[in-house]
């Protein structure tokens, strides 16, 4: 029996033993393989680095020289479109200062039709009243007329219209209208006004009617 037992005993030594080294072969077989692999991985990865390099375009001095010649081109396209904008610029800046000033001269002279017209009237009421003084006459109707007068004229200067004085001054193209000429002893009243036949106007700063008048000579 106790022969059998250390048979036994041996058995299971050796079983562990053959075991153990199997785990140990294993281990061994594992590592093996795993190492050659990575060092494929990385002989692999540096051929494909290689072929990358390889693959790269290489510019050539050539390339270089025929590249260099665009530069001028968009250079001066550059210029033009610099150009085109400062025109443009200077254009809406004129049409800006165009537009406000046709505004302030639509304000300014928005009644210069409407005064236009009333101007023969005030002539009118004027000769009436010349009659009426040189007849003499003093009635209520003369002070009426007179009033009247008084309120038109005084509304006309309210709203910017003034006279333009021309007798015993030089004619004026731009505001006078020769009518007729007269033969002056006066050498002083040469090319001067001598008399006036129709009172011209101003609307604010602008001649809205001429006046007529007789140049000496």
């Amino acid at each position: 029996m106790r022969k059998r037992h250390t048979e036994e005993t041996k058995d299971e030594k050796s079983s562990k033993s053959e075991f153990s080294d199997n785990k140990d072969i294993n281990k061994q077989s594992e590592t093996g393989a795993e190492s050659p692999g990575q060092e494929v991985i990385t002989s692999s990865g540096d051929a494909d680095a290689a072929e990358n390099k390889s693959e790269e375009p290489k510019t050539s001095p050539d390339e270089t020289d025929k590249k260099a010649p665009e530069e001028p081109g968009l250079m001066e396209k550059l210029a033009e479109m610099q150009d085109r904008y400062l025109r443009l610029a200077a254009e809406f800046d004129n049409y800006r200062k165009r537009t406000l000033r046709e505004k302030i001269d639509l304000t300014k002279y928005a009644g210069e039709k409407l005064i236009t017209g009333l101007l023969p009237i005030v002539d009118d009421f004027e000769r009436a009243l010349s009659q009426m003084d040189q007849a003499g006459e003093n009635s209520h109707a003369a002070e009426g007329m007179n009033l009247i007068y008084n309120k038109l004229t005084g509304f006309l200067r309210e709203n910017g219209v003034r006279e333009i004085e021309c007798l015993n001054c030089d004619f004026n193209v731009d505001l006078h209208e020769a009518v007729n000429k007269t033969a002056v002893e006066d050498e002083s009243l040469k090319g001067k006004v001598v008399e006036i036949l129709q009172k011209g106007y101003y609307l604010n700063d602008k001649v809205i009617r001429f006046s007529k008048v007789v140049v000496g000579e």
